[in-house]
Formats: structure tokens, C-alpha cells, sequence
């Protein structure tokens, strides 16, 4: 009881609840913009949470993260172009309603579903994270090291078609974190006498090219269409009753975003599609799915909303990022020399536990905004694209520059917004060099740590938790790669035909 007292004296602060507000608005705002998503905007504003006490720099974070697939929604619907690219399969069913005449009720739907995933993932957080972190003192150094190998591994699989990229891009990513002098024995590796390469390469830096800069870049060089999109008229609370009339398909969609989330290097695309096409397959219309479903809009919009909390599961309770997202808000932690772990449940609870609370409350503050405020966020979605490029262009450089006052940083950033830059022109992703960065950190440190005690290789997976996730890095390779089997085999026997 009184760590619930004392955490909420701790969220009724002037300065918790304003990052509360900003944050469900300006999520909302970001996520509503296409072109700009979470990404960019929590690398933007990284560096200036630094200078903010962690449950308030989180908060902020955390409300963009999750608002944004709230504010996603409505270009998805309205003019048929995804907020945030996990937005995309919003388009089949909610733009449909809209031809239709029914963007009201697609509204109301895609708000009402969003909603739905979003508490069931933060209960989830709440009742997993202290069971998982409970487990996570038997994890030794060779134990972490498999549990960041798997992450390293399910990261490639999961980017099906593109997995000898997303590898590559993924060892890129542990290489930058070699760069620099190494903490052990504090010799320089990949410095080439260029002092400036001592220190490595930044996260928060690599962050802002990759993801802000990058897409600056996009948006300065592409065409600025005109968008327009007609007023929304009609109760859009009316969802509520509709979603309840499918509150199976919500139920598992939400379940799917948990899983995939809790699952490092998955995310809202893999949660989106197995939830949309179980409930294709579940549903006695079918045929309607792609035509103006409404079972698909839910199903899309309670996946994703759905992953932001769960993806906080493994972060708070073993200190492993999910995603990229998850991954620059561990930035924080450090920052502040609060490590993410089992040790953060005894130590600060009345911290976790503020942060559940703002969850929630960010989940109740968008869906009210956007009950109330729709039609005002319809003038965001045609601002134009080159300005939006602009404003991104400045805001990066300026939190580069605000790191360490140092133009070296710049310089650097605007190398990895021209890589960023090539890649999504290239069609490639972006987040696995992110987590490569962060996984392959803690990999090398668990790697050295744990030899001491190694003799032979097979001493790495000889501790029953090192075996168990062993054998789902191999049970999950043997599927990947009877899938790609089955794949080339139907792909001849087309060729045959």
C-alpha cells in the first residue's frame, strides 16, 4: 500500500503529468503526420530527456510510443496512407469503410480496438514483468549471452525475405560497438589513430541518422502531394458497443501483440499479420476482409497497439530491448544509472509502478483527445512534407549537437542519415543495426565474463536455462529454413506448371 501511495504522489507531480499530456497529444500529433513516426520523434527528443528524472523522460517516450499507433490510424483510414508503417494493414480494411461512407464508424472502430490492445498489454506488463524478473536471477553470464544470441538470431528470421540483409546489417551493428576503446583491457580497436574514434560510436548519434536524419532526407527530396480529407461526422464512441460484439477476435488479436512483443526483434508487423489472418480465418465473413471488414480493422489496430507495453517486458525484466524503440529508451535508464533487471523490482518499485500507472492514464488521454478532437487533427495530415523535412533536419542536428557540444557527433550523424537514407531507398530495414548495436554489446560482455568457466564450447550450453534457449535458437532456425524449403519447392513447381 505504500508503494501505491507513494507512487501516486509521484504521478500527481506538475512536471509527470504535463510529460503525460504532451506526450498522448504529440503521439497522437506524430503519429497522424505520414512520413514522420515514433522513431523520429523519440530520437529527436532523446537528448533532451537526459537533463529530465527518468520516470518523467520515460513517461514522454512511452506516450509517444504508444499514441502515435492511435494517430497512425486516422490517415490509414481517411486518405489511404499509414501514419506509421505499422499502420499498413489499416489501409485494407479501414480505407475501404471510408469509400464506403463509414469513416466515422471506422474511427470509432480503430480507436475503440487500439484502445482495447493497449490495457491488455499494460495488465500484461504488470502481471508477466515481476514473474519474469523473479526467473531472472538464475540467469548466469552464459545464460544472458544465449537470451542476446536469440534476440540477435529472431531479429534476421523475423525480416522473412530479407534475412541475409537484416544479417548483414545486424554484424554491422555489433561492429560499431567494437569501435572505440574497450573496457577491460582498454586497448583501441578500430580506431585507426583518429581520436575521435575513441570513444565509439554513440548510440543516441547512430540513432538520430539512421531513423530522423534519414528521414528528413526522404521527405526533403519527395514531391509534396495535396491531401485533403472530409470532416468526420457521427458519434465515434459508438465503436465501443461494436468492438464488444467482437470481443474474440480483439481478445486474440491483443494476445498476438503481447507475444510478439514480449519476442526481441518482432514487433508490430509479425503481430499484425498472424493476428489478421487468424481472424480471417475465424470469422464466417472472410470473403469481406480487404473489402471493408470490420473484424480486420480490429484485428490490425489491437495487434499493434498492443506491443509498445509488452516490448517493456523483457526490458524491465531481464534489461534486453525489444526493439529499437525499447532499445533507446534503455538509453535512459542509463543515463540516470538505473539498470534495467530483476534488482529494479526490489530496489524502486514505487518507480515501476508510477510507470504502469502512466501507462494506463495514456491509453485513457488519447482515446479522449481523440473522441473530442479529430476533426482539428485532419489539418496535421496536409502539412507538407518538405517543411516537415526541414523542421526534422534542424531538431536532429540541434540534439546532436547538445549531446557533447561537438561537431564531430554531426558529422557522424549526417554519415548514418545517408546510410539510413540508402537503405530505405534500397527498401532494406533499419532496425537491425540498432539492435546489433545494443545486443552485441551485452553479448560481448557476458561473453568475456563467462569464460572463466568455459572449457569447452559445449560449457556455453550446459546450464539448464543456456540449454532450454538453445534449443529454441535451433528449433527456431529449423523452421525458418523449412519454410524457405517449402518455398523454393512450390516456387519450382510453378516453374514446372
Amino acid at each position: 500500500m505504500d508503494i501505491f501511495l507513494s507512487a501516486l504522489d509521484t504521478l500527481w507531480r506538475i512536471d509527470v503529468l504535463l510529460a503525460l499530456l504532451i506526450g498522448a497529444v504529440g503521439g497522437v500529433i506524430i503519429g497522424a503526420i505520414p512520413g514522420v513516426g515514433p522513431a523520429v520523434a523519440i530520437a529527436i527528443l532523446l537528448p533532451a530527456t537526459f537533463a529530465m528524472e527518468p520516470i518523467v523522460g520515460l513517461t514522454l517516450l512511452l506516450g509517444i510510443y504508444g499514441a502515435s499507433m492511435y494517430g497512425g490510424a486516422i490517415p490509414a483510414i481517411l486518405i489511404n496512407t499509414p501514419g506509421t508503417p505499422v499502420n499498413a494493414l489499416t489501409t485494407y480494411d479501414g480505407h475501404a469503410l471510408t469509400r464506403q461512407g463509414q469513416a466515422g464508424r471506422a474511427l470509432s472502430l480503430a480507436y475503440s480496438a487500439s484502445f482495447c490492445g493497449g490495457i491488455i498489454s499494460v495488465i500484461c506488463l504488470i502481471t508477466l514483468s515481476p514473474y519474469i524478473a523473479k526467473v531472472a536471477p538464475l540467469f548466469g553470464s552464459r545464460d544472458i549471452l544465449m537470451a542476446a544470441l536469440l534476440g540477435v538470431i529472431l531479429v534476421v528470421i523475423a525480416h522473412r525475405g530479407q534475412t541475409f540483409a537484416a544479417g548483414m546489417l545486424v554484424f554491422f551493428g555489433m561492429f560499431l560497438d567494437t569501435v572505440g576503446m574497450e573496457s577491460v583491457r582498454y586497448t583501441k580497436r578500430f580506431t585507426y589513430d583518429q581520436e575521435w574514434l575513441i570513444s565509439g560510436f554513440d548510440l543516441i548519434v547512430v540513432l538520430l541518422g539512421l531513423f530522423a536524419l534519414s528521414q528528413a532526407f526522404v521527405l526533403l527530396v519527395g514531391r509534396d502531394a495535396p491531401i485533403r480529407a472530409e470532416t468526420i461526422s457521427g458519434r465515434l464512441f459508438s465503436g465501443m458497443k461494436e468492438l464488444f460484439r467482437h470481443k474474440r477476435v480483439a481478445g486474440c488479436s491483443s494476445g498476438f501483440g503481447v507475444v510478439m512483443g514480449i519476442i526481441p526483434g518482432v514487433g508490430e508487423f509479425l503481430a499484425q499479420f498472424f493476428s489478421y489472418t487468424l481472424a480471417q480465418n475465424l470469422s464466417r465473413e472472410p470473403q469481406r476482409f480487404g473489402k471493408g471488414s470490420p473484424e480486420g480493422l480490429i484485428a490490425s489496430e489491437s495487434a499493434n497497439n498492443a506491443v509498445p507495453a509488452a516490448a517493456m517486458i523483457p526490458l524491465l525484466a531481464l534489461g534486453i530491448p525489444g526493439e529499437a524503440l525499447t532499445a533507446m529508451m534503455l538509453s535512459v535508464f542509463y543515463i540516470h544509472s538505473i539498470i534495467p533487471g530483476p534488482a529494479l523490482f526490489q530496489t524502486q518499485p514505487d518507480f515501476l509502478v508510477t510507470l504502469y500507472m502512466c501507462l494506463f492514464l495514456v491509453n485513457i488521454l488519447v482515446l479522449v483527445f481523440l473522441m473530442m478532437s479529430t476533426n482539428t487533427l485532419l489539418k496535421v495530415i496536409a502539412i507538407p512534407g518538405r517543411f516537415l523535412g526541414a523542421c526534422i533536419l534542424v531538431l536532429s542536428f540541434v540534439g546532436v549537437y547538445s549531446l557533447r557540444n561537438a561537431i564531430v557527433d554531426c558529422a557522424v550523424c549526417a554519415v548514418f542519415g545517408l546510410i539510413g537514407y540508402i537503405l530505405k531507398r534500397l527498401k532494406l530495414p533499419l532496425v537491425p543495426i540498432v539492435l546489433g548495436m545494443v545486443l552485441g554489446g551485452i553479448m560481448e560482455q557476458r561473453f568475456r565474463a563467462s569464460l572463466a568457466r568455459i572449457e569447452t564450447p559445449l560449457d556455453f550450453i550446459n546450464r539448464p536455462v543456456s540449454g532450454t534457449i538453445f534449443a529454441i535458437i535451433v528449433i527456431a532456425l529449423a523452421a525458418h529454413f523449412t519454410v524457405l524449403m517449402r518455398a523454393r519447392r512450390k516456387r519450382k513447381q510453378t516453374q514446372l506448371a
